[in-house]
């Protein structure tokens, strides 16, 4: 049918299943109508199955966070979050566009004209953006105006030298660092605006590997791994005993190393552990700080399989912190390199690159080249003034 007849026919009469306002939409496209329409349809189908598919993550103990009263129950005993507008949402998961209409929370849709007909291209959501991040201590500016989006089932590396901000970035995505300015938003939330009651549910979603692999050291393994297990669900202890089995099975420990301490596992064994603790509450987005600092080049390149398998099995997104160029290359999808304020000419952007692993080796830029390559150049004459700054000593 030519657009211009269909604009003939009374608007009672249209076929038009999603409203007026989206087949106006149609009038701009030299597309058969049955293409139009059934197009939306199908993405329609596909909206509800989303909706119906069971939603990521442990189920959250009602009491889970006592300190503060919020939300509403519902039949079962749990409590639904609301939006603030007195609706209810899947336990804050839901999102909405805008316009007060649900959207799937997980992925958004883009409509690309082809030659042959009507092709709808889905393009992953981001599940954390920075916008305009600057985080300062006093007069030490660490991060100035950071922008960073990180999409479903990506993981991004933050690479760059010591001192450049990357810890901090990760902290601020987590909300364990308020910034001087900007925001950080979580699947469509602002985590700085949040509660408390609200932000400690909403890092469940999240798993954060530390360096050290930050162990309790009076604990076994399976206290250390089944912590929050015990914090914010209510499994009894052999669920807890056969989830840690797991766990462990997929990071590859034995369950002879259950009883045991932190103290009496090795370095890379520990790194195991700490990393099947953060896949425990079964996490969106998994946070990665040095996951590979101490480690000799094989138990590296383990820890680097498990964090592909985790995206694999998980389907999780993460943002891993690193100096590790060989971690960086085989585990993300994109690299994104800081460079310290303290180097930074007044309106210099603080990210020097962002791309693929693939992109990065063709850098245009010198600094992205001499960190590749780990040369000093003439930084080996370099001192620390008194104020933070840098000034370098030439050799005479």
């Amino acid at each position: 049918m030519d657009p211009n007849d269909y604009r003939k026919i009374p608007r009672d009469a249209r076929y038009d299943p999603f409203g007026d306002e989206e087949i106006e939409d149609y009038l701009n496209w030299d597309q058969p109508e049955d293409d139009i329409v059934g197009a939306r349809l199908s993405q329609q189908q596909q909206l509800e199955e989303k909706r119906e598919t069971p939603k990521k993550g442990r189920v959250i103990r009602e009491n889970a966070f006592p300190e503060i009263d919020g939300g509403q129950e519902t039949g079962d005993g749990r409590k639904e979050e609301t939006d603030g507008s007195g609706e209810e949402t899947d336990g804050g998961r839901q999102a909405t566009d805008g316009s007060g209409e649900e959207t799937d929370g997980r992925r958004q849709t883009a409509d690309s004209r082809e030659e042959k007909g009507l092709k709808i291209t889905r393009v992953p959501e981001p599940i954390l953006e920075v916008k305009n991040l600057s985080v300062q201590f006093g007069r030490l500016m660490v991060l100035r105006n950071i922008n960073l989006t990180i999409r479903r089932g990506e993981t991004v590396a933050v690479i760059g030298e010591s001192g450049c901000g990357k810890t901090v970035l990760l902290k601020t995505l987590i909300g364990l660092l308020m910034p001087t300015s900007g925001e950080v938003f979580f699947d469509g939330m602002d985590i700085h605006a949040l509660d408390e009651k609200e932000l400690t549910h909403q890092r469940t979603r999240y798993g954060f590997v530390f360096q050290q692999a930050a162990l309790f050291d009076s604990m076994t393994i399976f206290e250390n791994i089944s912590f929050p297990l015990r914090q914010h669900t209510d499994y009894s202890e052999q669920e807890m005993l056969d989830i840690t089995k797991e766990l462990l099975a997929e990071v590859g420990l034995p369950d002879g190393v259950l009883e045991k301490k932190p103290a009496e596992l090795s370095g890379g064994m520990r790194k195991r552990v700490g990393f099947a603790r953060a896949l425990a509450m079964e996490p969106e987005i998994m946070l990665y700080d040095e996951p590979t600092t101490g480690l000799d080049p094989i138990m590296s390149d383990v820890i680097n399989e498990l964090m592909l398998r985790s995206r694999q099995n998980h389907e999780v997104s993460g943002v891993m912190v690193t100096h590790d160029m060989v971690s960086a290359r085989k585990v993300a999808d994109r690299i994104v390199m800081l460079y310290p304020m303290s180097r930074l000419k007044p309106h210099e952007s603080q990210i020097l690159f962002d791309g693929t692993p693939q992109e990065i080796e063709q850098a245009p830029d010198p600094r992205v080249t001499q960190f590749l390559k780990g040369e000093a150049g003439d930084r080996f004459f370099e001192n620390e003034s008194a104020d933070g700054g840098k000034f370098i000593i030439h050799n005479s």
